[in-house]
C-alpha cells in the first residue's frame, strides 16, 4: 500500500476551513464583508461568550436568491468572480468563495434570507457542513446568519482560542475598522446583550470616529485630503501633540478595505518627522481610492495585506497629503488666537471718539498712544482681555453699554499692575525636592529677576551678579564637606566645588528621577494616589482596554486609579502625586503598551518598569530652566541619600573631577 493517501472530503474541508477561519473574528469578518457587498445600509452584529458559542450578523441588503442558497455554501462558489480577467479588477470585499463553506464546516449555521425580488424567504440549517433543513419562511428583506458552537467538531482548534474577553475585543477591533471604512453604513455591535456602539451611517467619517472612539480622540484630529497620480486620499490625522507610544491607532483603508501597508505607514511617519518626538507615533484614519488593477488584494489569507504594482505613488500621495495637512494646521494654529487681550501697558488701547456708543480697541501695528491726561476708558465686564497676543490687528467696533464699566485711567493702570504682580513668575518657583510632593510643573521656572513689569524709570540693575552659594553638608562618613554652587551648564548639569580639591558635575534629570523612583517605591507601602479634580480621558484600542482592566489592581498599586468609560476610552481618576498633568496621558499610554507586550513577565518586573517610567516622566527635564535654589535643594537631598548614585536606568548621577586633573588640562603642572 502506498504512503500517500487521498483525504476524505470532510477532512479536506476541515483543513481548508482552518486556513480561513482562525477565530470568531474571522467569521464576523467574512459575514460582514458579504453584507457590505450585498449593498446593506444597516448591519447588526451580536456575539456571546466572545463569539465562541453565538454569533449573529443581520443586514438589510439584497439577500440571496432561493436557487443560490445551497450553492453559496459550496467551496469555490462565488457571485463576484466569473473568469480570469475578473481577478485584475476586484472591487468587492469577499470574492474567494471559501468563506461560507469554511464557516459551516466547523460550526452550526442557520441562514435566513429573502432576496429583494422574491416574496418569500428561506431558512437553511447546517451542522458541520451537513444539511439539516431547508424551509420557506416569511422574513424581511436581507440576510441573517447565526453561527453557534465554533470548532465544536475540531477540539484541536478549540483549545487554542483565547479567553472570551480577548476574542470579544478582537471582534470589536475588527468592527471598529470596518465601520470606519464604510461610514455610509450604520453598524450596531451588541456584546453579551449590551450594545457597545452604533454608528449613524450618515457618510460623515468624523461622526463615525466620534461614535467609535469618543470625544477625546476625535478632538485630537485634523482633516487631510489629497489627490495624486490617480489616488484620492481623505481622512484624518492626529495633531503632533497627540502622538502615541504605539501604532495601534494607525488605520489605512484602500477601496473600502482595511489593510496593513508598510508603504503608507512609512510615508505617514516620515511626514511627521521633526514634528513629534523620536519613539512616538501619529494616529490616523486614512482612506484611499485607486484603480483596482494597480493592486493585488489576494496575497494574504485574510486579505489584510495588499501588493501594489508601483509603491512610489502610494508613498508620495500619503507623504504629501499628511505633510500638507500638518503645514496647514501649523499655519492656522498660529493665526487663530483668542480675543481676550489687554496689554500690560494700557497705552496701547485707543478709544474711539464717541465713547458713549462705541468701543474701538485696536492692536498691533495700529495702536495709538493714549494721552496722559485721558481721564476714562471703557472695559468690558464679561471678558478677560489679558495674556493673549493677537497675530493680526483686530478692531471691536461696537458694544452693549450694559456690559462695560467706566473707570479712571490711573485706577485702570494700578489695577493692571496689581494683576501683573500677582501673576509674576516668582510665585511659581518651587524647589526640586519639594516638587516630589506636588504636581505643579517647573518647566517654565525662571529667575527672580523678572523685569517685565518694572517701571520704565527704574534704574535698578536687572541681573545683579550673584556670589556662588556655599553650604556645609555632612557626607556619608559624617565629615563636613564645604560645597560651593558654581552654576549650571547647558540647563542640564549642576557644577559644584566639592570640598577643596574637587569639582562635582550632577545630571539634574538623572538625580531627580532616582529620588522620585525611590519615593514611588516607598508609596507602594504606605501612601495613596492623588485624586484628580477632573479625570483624564485616554483613548486606547480594545486590546489595550482589556490590558488595563486585567491590570487594574497593579495600576492602583502603582498610583493610577482607572475606570473603563466606553468608546475605547479609560478615565484616570488618580495618579502618583508627583506626576505632572501634562504627562499623565502619555505616561499611561506607555505603561499600557508595555503591559500589553509583556503579559507573561512577573508582577515585580512590571511594577519596577512602571516606577522607572513614571519617575522619568515626573522628573525635571534636561534643558528646562531651573532656579539656582532648586538645584541647591536637589544637591542637599542627594547628600542626605548617599546610596543614590545611579538613575533607575543605570546611568551615573554624578562624577568628580579633581583640581589636579583640571590643572593638567591647563598645563599648570610640569
Amino acid at each position: 500500500m502506498g504512503a500517500i493517501n487521498v483525504l476524505s472530503k470532510q477532512v479536506a474541508e476541515l483543513i481548508a476551513a482552518g486556513e480561513v477561519i482562525e477565530r470568531p473574528a474571522s467569521v464576523i469578518k467574512e459575514l460582514v464583508e458579504n453584507s457590505i457587498d450585498a449593498h446593506a445600509k444597516a448591519i447588526t452584529v451580536e456575539i456571546k461568550n466572545g463569539g465562541i458559542t453565538f454569533m449573529r450578523v443581520t443586514d438589510d441588503g439584497n439577500g440571496i436568491q432561493r436557487d443560490d442558497v445551497k450553492n453559496a455554501f459550496l467551496r469555490h462558489a462565488t457571485s463576484k468572480i466569473l473568469n480570469q480577467e475578473d481577478l485584475d479588477n476586484i472591487s468587492t470585499l469577499g470574492f474567494r468563495g471559501e468563506a461560507l463553506a469554511s464557516i459551516c464546516a466547523v460550526s452550526k449555521v442557520e441562514l435566513m434570507t429573502k432576496n429583494i425580488n422574491e416574496t418569500d424567504g428561506i431558512l437553511y440549517r447546517l451542522d458541520g457542513g451537513e444539511e439539516v433543513s431547508f424551509d420557506v419562511v416569511g422574513c424581511p428583506q436581507g440576510t441573517t446568519f447565526i453561527v453557534r458552537d465554533l470548532f465544536y467538531n475540531v477540539p484541536a482548534r478549540m483549545k487554542f482560542l483565547k479567553k472570551d474577553v480577548s476574542e470579544s475585543n478582537s471582534i470589536a477591533n475588527l468592527l471598529d475598522r470596518i465601520a470606519l471604512s464604510h461610514p455610509e453604513i450604520s453598524f450596531t455591535f451588541i456584546r453579551d446583550e449590551k450594545r457597545i456602539f452604533k454608528t449613524s451611517g450618515d457618510n460623515n467619517l468624523k461622526n463615525t470616529i466620534f461614535q467609535i472612539f469618543g470625544k477625546e480622540f476625535t478632538s485630537s484630529l485634523i482633516p487631510v485630503s489629497y489627490e495624486y497620480s490617480g489616488i484620492k486620499l481623505n481622512g484624518y490625522i492626529s495633531k503632533p501633540v497627540s502622538a502615541r507610544a504605539n501604532r495601534t491607532l494607525q488605520m489605512f483603508f484602500i477601496n473600502g478595505r482595511y489593510v496593513r501597508t508598510k508603504t503608507a505607514m512609512a510615508a505617514l511617519e516620515q511626514a511627521y518627522k521633526g514634528s513629534i518626538m523620536t519613539g512616538k507615533f501619529p494616529s490616523c484614519v486614512i482612506s484611499m481610492e485607486m484603480n483596482c488593477s494597480t493592486l493585488d488584494v489576494n496575497v494574504h489569507p485574510a486579505k489584510l495585506e495588499v501588493r501594489f504594482t508601483n509603491e512610489r505613488p502610494v508613498y508620495d500621495c500619503v507623504y504629501h497629503a499628511v505633510k500638507s495637512a500638518l503645514l496647514e494646521y501649523d499655519t492656522r494654529n498660529q493665526a487663530i488666537q483668542p480675543r481676550d487681550f489687554v496689554p500690560t501697558n494700557p497705552k496701547v488701547l485707543a478709544p474711539v471718539a464717541d465713547k458713549g456708543t462705541q468701543l474701538g480697541f485696536t492692536y498691533g501695528k495700529q495702536k495709538t498712544e493714549i494721552p496722559d491726561n485721558e481721564p476714562e476708558i471703557y472695559v468690558p465686564e464679561s471678558t478677560n482681555y489679558r495674556n493673549t497676543v493677537m497675530s493680526e490687528p483686530v478692531t471691536i467696533k461696537s458694544y452693549d453699554p450694559s456690559t462695560v464699566r467706566k473707570i479712571n485711567l490711573a485706577e485702570y493702570r494700578k489695577e493692571q499692575n496689581e494683576k501683573n504682580i500677582s501673576q509674576s513668575n516668582c510665585e511659581n518657583i518651587i524647589p526640586i525636592n519639594d516638587k516630589i510632593n506636588t504636581s505643579q510643573p517647573t518647566n517654565n521656572i525662571k529667575d527672580f529677576s523678572d523685569t517685565e513689569n518694572k517701571d520704565e524709570h527704574d534704574t535698578t540693575e536687572t541681573n545683579p551678579p550673584q556670589e556662588p552659594q556655599t553650604v556645609n553638608i555632612v557626607d556619608e562618613n559624617q565629615r563636613d564637606i564645604p560645597i560651593k554652587y558654581i552654576g549650571e551648564a547647558f540647563s542640564t548639569y549642576i557644577i559644584l566645588e566639592y570640598g577643596e580639591n574637587d569639582l562635582m558635575f550632577i545630571d539634574k534629570h538623572a538625580a531627580h528621577e532616582r529620588l522620585i523612583y525611590e519615593k514611588l517605591k516607598k508609596q507602594n507601602v504606605d501612601s495613596h494616589p492623588q485624586m484628580l479634580l477632573e479625570p483624564v480621558a485616554v483613548t486606547l484600542d480594545k486590546n489595550e482596554c482589556e490590558t488595563v482592566l486585567e491590570n487594574k489592581d497593579l495600576l492602583l498599586q502603582a498610583g493610577f486609579d482607572v475606570d473603563y468609560f466606553g468608546n475605547s476610552t479609560v478615565l484616570i481618576r488618580a495618579v502618583p502625586i508627583m506626576l505632572e498633568n501634562s504627562d499623565i496621558a502619555e505616561n499611561f499610554t506607555e505603561i499600557t503598551d508595555y503591559l500589553q507586550k509583556h503579559k507573561k513577565i512577573v508582577l515585580s518586573e512590571k511594577m519596577e518598569w512602571i516606577y522607572q517610567n513614571t519617575a522619568c516622566r515626573a522628573a525635571v527635564k534636561a534643558g528646562n530652566i531651573s532656579h539656582p535654589q532648586e538645584l541647591i535643594d536637589l544637591v542637599l537631598t542627594l547628600e542626605k541619600n548617599p546610596e543614590v548614585r545611579y538613575c533607575p536606568h543605570g546611568r551615573p548621577i554624578y562624577f568628580l573631577m579633581s583640581k589636579s586633573e583640571l590643572e593638567k588640562s591647563f598645563k599648570r603642572h610640569s
